[in-house]
């Protein structure tokens, strides 16, 4: 039977596993959050064994997370293999394949973590691949969805600089501001002042990118609805990293980590995820309608000036 690449059953398994990536990043928060990187000594055993442990203190948070990890490794696995075998586009194979790569880097990763008792960089680099390994799970989510096409572009790339171009450098600036907000939460001297700066510049460019969608694609729904999503979910973190800063201030003489402040830091960390992917979506959908082909008539007119 011939392959297609419209299969809504598999869109809808990929959303099952982007959506439990994004458990995975709430239950990675946790475990910082609540200081039990070490509640269990030992990688891969637990305790010297495979069995279950006592889920009680920190190492709820902690065999939890592998647990969880464990079961989105194992969904990603299969749905690599769904993706190889039931669609025809090569690219998008590939992705699945680098999905599961960043999968199983993201556990060996986990494992130093703690057999080298938390070093900042490796801490780091572990939170970091975590963004980008939800960004890929996000981004399988997308282009499984049934009618899904790159070639698709109707709209003139109007905006100076070109929404294409923005919206790119924007994802990117989101996630070394993403990076930024890891080494403050893994750092034992808690610098913040690059976060915070790096809070500035994103908002921004979620502004710009606002304001220029608003200005030349208003009517373009598939721009627009996650532009102003994108600028509400900024609005909210910006509320929730001055109350994580404001929880951490008011309660820094009382014994760490307090409940509230672990539900205010976890729930940024989220955020930060879920602004992210829909960074990186408007992004998609920008290089999926907008041409950056200029008209034949101004190509015409380009060469008439050069010659005179």
């Amino acid at each position: 039977m011939a392959r297609t690449n419209d299969h809504p059953w598999l869109h809808r398994y990929a959303r099952f596993v982007a959506f439990c990536t994004f458990l995975l990043v709430i239950a990675g928060a946790l475990v910082t959050g609540n200081d039990a990187g070490l509640s269990v000594p030992d990688w891969p055993t637990s305790f010297g064994t495979f069995r279950m442990p006592r889920m009680v203190g920190g190492v709820k948070f902690e065999h939890g997370h592998r647990m969880i990890a464990g079961f989105v490794g194992i969904l990603t696995i299969i749905l690599a293999i769904g993706i190889w075998t039931r669609d025809s586009r090569r690219w998008l194979r590939w992705t699945a394949f680098a999905a599961v790569m960043a999968v199983l880097a993201q556990a060996i990763l986990g494992g130093i973590t703690v057999l080298f008792y938390l070093p900042v960089a490796i801490s780091t680099a572990h939170a970091t691949l975590a963004q980008i390994f939800f960004c890929l799970a996000a981004s399988l989510a997308f282009f499984t969805r049934p009618g899904w096409r790159w070639d698709e572009a109707k709209v003139d790339d109007v905006s100076s600089p070109s929404l294409q171009h923005l919206t790119t450098f924007t994802t990117g600036v989101i996630l070394v501001q993403l990076i930024l907000g890891a080494v403050y939460r893994h750092s034992k001297e808690g610098i913040i002042s690059p976060h915070v700066v790096g809070a500035c510049v994103v908002t921004l460019l979620v502004g710009w990118i606002v304001y220029t969608v608003l200005m030349n694609y208003s009517e373009v729904r598939g721009l627009m609805r996650p532009a102003l999503l994108l600028a509400a979910l900024v609005a909210a973190q910006l509320f929730l990293g001055m109350g994580s800063y404001m929880t951490k201030l008011a309660e820094r003489t009382a014994p760490q980590p307090q409940p509230a402040f672990v539900d205010v830091t976890t729930a940024h960390v989220a955020m930060g995820a879920l602004i992210l992917v829909t960074s990186l979506y408007l992004t998609y959908q920008a290089r999926r309608i907008l041409s950056n082909v200029k008209r034949p008539l101004e190509l015409g007119s380009e060469a008439h000036q050069a010659t005179s």
